[in-house]
């Protein structure tokens, strides 16, 4: 890793876990792929897209504070990391979807407890996303499973696993709830007709009941809604298909907006959130390793 950590994690396809390293110089501080996409494709992600603008706390600013205030954190990277990053990695291999989730909002959790602990505390997260947390735990229990399992970054978007079988139901309920500004869906997901598919089913009146002692369907607390799966592997792109200066090194902004449209509605209504640009190539980092690796490296 030589900058932010995003780019470190998802360089590759499938599972990545970034390797802390030892090094001062951060030299050996890498991802590192754990398995190919092939490995698990029936894995799938709703994005909520909460807030797309920009965070009152920016990530790095956020973490500098918790590494100096924070005990939560300094336990957390200490004794919890490394024995959840093994139960992680080997769910994942096994394509335990049960443990996979449980291990995905338990850190989750834990990682914004550590938000709350840090001086003064920072609040990642919204009254939506909150109720999106919920929501998950309410669709499970009626499930009697593990069906959907939430994990949050430093923001408010709800990035929520599932596997294939499940979505389109899982969907509806998320769309029941958090439903589009407008009949027109076309403008609220990055697979309109995913969402026209969820948006027909009859959901069971006991996951409906279950979710509206938590929430009063409402429009307008998610601006998106992104249907994605496990990203591949890195290709190599002839220079014409450059979104930067090869010469300068910056952007092109025609071109960086015309890319943005592929993967967002036309409209360009909502920035298309990080999350739904990297798929879930970086899952184990995404879920453990990015909250707290900065911590541990400062420490090394």
């Amino acid at each position: 890793r030589r900058a932010r950590a995003p780019p470190c994690r998802s360089l590759y396809g499938g599972f990545v876990k970034w390797v802390k390293g030892s090094k001062k110089d951060a030299t050996d501080s890498m991802a590192v792929q754990v398995a190919g996409k092939e490995h698990w494709p029936e894995l799938r992600a709703i994005i909520l897209v909460i807030n797309a603008g920009k965070k009152d706390t920016p990530s790095t600013e956020g973490m500098q504070t918790s590494v100096a205030t924070s005990p939560l954190l300094s336990f957390r990277a200490t004794s919890v990391v490394e024995p959840r990053l093994k139960e992680m990695e080997e769910a994942y291999k096994k394509r335990d979807f049960g443990a996979f989730g449980r291990l995905c909002m338990m850190d989750s959790n834990q990682f914004h407890a550590t938000c709350l602990d840090t001086y003064p505390p920072i609040f990642y997260m919204t009254d939506a996303s909150r109720q999106a947390i919920r929501l998950c735990h309410a669709y499970n229990e009626v499930k009697g499973r593990t069906v959907a399992a939430y994990t949050f970054d430093a923001g408010p978007n709800a990035v929520i696993y599932c596997l294939e079988k499940d979505r389109d139901e899982l969907l509806a309920f998320m769309l029941h709830f958090f439903p589009a500004p407008s009949s027109n869906v076309d403008s609220y997901s990055n697979k309109p007709e995913l969402l026209k598919k969820a948006a027909s089913i009859a959901l069971d009146k006991k996951l409906v009941a279950a979710g509206e002692e938590l929430r009063t369907p409402a429009k307008g607390d998610a601006k998106m809604i992104y249907c994605t799966s496990v990203g591949g592997d890195p290709k190599v792109l002839d220079v014409s298909k450059s979104l930067i200066d090869p010469e300068t090194g910056m952007p092109l902004e025609a071109k960086m907006q015309k890319w943005q449209q592929t993967l967002g509605p036309a409209s360009g209504g909502c920035p298309v959130p990080h999350q739904a640009i990297m798929k879930v190539g970086a899952v184990l980092a995404t879920l453990v390793a990015a909250k707290v690796l900065l911590a541990l490296a400062k420490k090394a």
